[in-house]
């Protein structure tokens, strides 16, 4: 991503910083139902019913105008049923899925990049017990709307619990039982909900309605899927630890060895992990899962042969499809390959401006640090740069990203505006450029610090499975 004049794989990044028509107008929309959420919607106050109302009024006009115009006529007399909050959820959905297409339109506007035809979704099914426990699901969400987030105890969050338990030995309900359950263990640790002195009403709203939604038939039928078979260039790492668990997502270029036009792909490994495994031990319990992240930390591509790959672009990974490739530098995958990559499609109840992660290289920028944190100044522009997502478990710094002179990152939206995680950075060490990238301890390192947080990792998680051994035995 470079300025106007210059070329490169960003031509317009002056468009990142104009305003979108109908965002700000969405997103008040979206915020005024949140808000309602809050008290609950069991005897909704006037505030509350304008809230709803400004809901309906922001669809009108479209298939949902009807559905959504009588549940808020519902909610409002505080008669509203399962079927209402359902269409108020969708709602919300689909004005928070208008700001995402908005977004990257004007993302893919700015990158110049092909986008791919999107994939015809998957068909609904499930058995009878599948239904009745999304009923179930469906019906303690119901619930916590009518409550409200001030209205919350463990009693009523408590109730998640034996639908959670019931969901998760189904694999076709292993998704919807883990957001259930990481939302209820969120709510569990606030309650009550009277004494909050602050609450994440975004946060919980999303949580709440994308649950609703995912209850109901053929929410979460299989996409589209194919194979993938060529070389895949990897660009870099973005990794997201929670005290429980951990996630790492290789963002990558697929060359088809057919000749087809290159595409952006993803492949990620997701693990449980205990609080105390923190840094580079990360990658002790990622490893396994994800042959790739070898690749990545050796600066290597892949060959792939009929790995399987959905059509929003997410390889489903399986080590027996891949083998390692030659030499590959991140740098000049995106400085050569990157450009002209085809991103993927992005599923219908995916489509969240919280979602946006675009891949994009930047150059000719002039980097600063200040009080607010790095930025990069582009087009006479303060483009913000999230140092916070830079994992500790690897060499890049905030440090190295104030003094870079080339950066692959991902472009995201948050709080109104673009901003960019860095996935790798080149700086000048002695004159001479070094690449310097999040995921280089990925697959092992000869690095001093990495070596160090490596060998304290290797305790950490020996005498976890020790005590854990002693535990089994008894």
């Amino acid at each position: 991503m470079v300025p106007d004049d210059e070329g490169g794989g960003l031509m317009r990044a002056d468009l990142l910083f104009d305003p979108v028509d109908g965002l700000d107008e969405a997103l008040a929309a979206v915020d005024a139902f949140d808000a309602a959420l809050v008290a609950g919607l069991l005897r909704p106050q006037p505030d509350q019913a304008a809230g709803v109302v400004e809901l309906a009024d922001a669809v009108a006009g479209t298939p949902l105008a009807a559905r959504v115009a009588e549940a808020a006529d519902k909610t409002v007399a505080g008669a509203a049923g399962e079927d209402h909050f359902v269409a108020l959820a969708a709602a919300r959905a689909a004005l928070l899925g208008s700001v995402h297409d908005a977004l990257t339109a004007r993302v893919t506007e700015a990158v110049g990049r092909p986008v791919a035809e999107e994939a015809a979704p998957g068909g609904a099914g499930g058995a009878d017990h599948t239904a009745n426990l999304l009923a179930a699901a469906r019906s303690w969400l119901s619930d916590l709307a009518r409550a409200g987030w001030q209205g919350i105890d463990h009693e009523l969050v408590g109730g998640a619990a034996p639908v959670v338990t019931a969901m998760l030995p189904d694999p076709a309900l292993r998704r919807q039982a883990t957001l259930l359950d990481g939302f209820a263990a969120e709510l569990a640790a606030s309650c009550p909900g009277a004494t909050l002195e602050r609450i994440p009403v975004r946060r919980w709203a999303d949580l709440w309605s994308r649950a609703l939604l995912l209850t109901l038939p053929g929410a979460t039928g299989a996409p589209a899927a194919d194979t993938a078979t060529g070389r895949l260039l990897p660009l870099g790492i973005d990794v997201q630890e929670h005290a429980t668990a951990v996630q790492a997502q290789v963002h990558a270029v697929f060359e088809p060895a057919d000749g087809g036009a290159s595409r952006l792909v993803r492949a990620a490994a997701s693990v449980p992990k205990p609080d105390t495994v923190v840094g580079a031990g990360l990658w002790q319990l990622l490893r396994p899962h994800l042959s790739l992240l070898t690749a990545v930390s050796e600066g290597r591509a892949m060959d792939l042969g009929a790995m399987p790959v959905t059509a929003e672009g997410d390889l489903v990974w399986d080590g027996a499809h891949a083998r390692m490739g030659e030499p590959a530098d991140s740098l000049a995958t995106a400085r050569v390959a990157l450009p002209t990559a085809a991103a993927a499609a992005t599923a219908p109840l995916d489509r969240h401006p919280a979602r946006i992660s675009v891949p994009v290289l930047l150059e000719g920028y002039e980097a600063e640090q200040d009080d607010d944190g790095v930025a990069f100044r582009i087009a006479g522009h303060r483009l913000a740069v999230d140092t916070d997502r830079i994992p500790a478990a690897g060499p890049l710094t905030a440090e190295a990203v104030a003094v870079s002179g080339a950066c692959i990152a991902l472009l995201r939206w948050d709080a109104g505006e673009f901003h960019v995680q860095p996935l790798a950075v080149e700086k000048t060490v002695r004159k001479k450029a070094v690449a310097v990238h999040a995921g280089a301890w990925a697959g092992g390192t000869t690095d001093k610090a990495g070596v160090r947080a490596e060998k304290a990792a290797t305790g950490a998680v020996d005498a976890l499975r020790e005590r854990a051994g002693r535990l089994l035995r008894k």
